[in-house]
C-alpha cells in the first residue's frame, strides 16, 4: 500500500465491500478460524458446524472476492488462508475516523466551555 493510502486510507480503496463481507456472522467466523492457524480445506472448515460444503464455499468466495482470503490448490482440494491486509487497511481507516471524531469533539468542548 502506498504512503498516500496509509495516510488517507479511504483515498484509494472502497471499504464498503469489505465491511459488507465481514458483516455476516458465518463469514466473520470463517475469518476467525482462518486467522488462528494454517490454511484449511473446505472439509476442515465445515467440521463442527451445521453448514454444508456448498454454504461454506459460497461464503469463502465472498471473502475471496474482497481479498480477505485466498486459496491455493493442493491436489483436488482448495486450501484457504487469511490475507490480513484488507483487515489492516480497515483498522487504519477506522483509526483515522476515530481521530477525526476525537478532534471534532475536542473543538466542540472548547467552543462550549468558552
Amino acid at each position: 500500500m502506498s504512503a498516500t493510502a496509509r495516510k488517507y486510507p479511504g483515498a484509494q480503496r472502497d471499504y464498503a465491500p469489505v465491511f459488507a463481507a465481514l458483516g455476516d456472522p458465518t463469514r466473520l467466523s470463517l475469518v476467525t478460524r482462518l486467522g488462528g492457524g494454517p490454511p484449511c480445506s473446505i472439509t476442515q472448515l465445515t467440521e463442527d458446524t451445521q453448514l454444508t460444503r456448498q454454504a461454506i464455499t459460497k461464503h469463502l468466495r465472498v471473502l475471496e472476492n474482497v481479498g480477505i482470503v485466498y486459496s491455493t490448490r493442493s491436489g483436488r482440494e482448495s486450501h484457504f488462508a487469511l490475507n490480513p491486509e484488507p483487515i489492516d487497511d480497515i483498522k487504519a481507516y477506522l483509526e483515522q475516523v476515530s481521530q477525526q471524531w476525537d478532534q471534532a469533539l475536542t473543538r466542540l468542548k472548547a467552543f462550549v466551555e468558552d
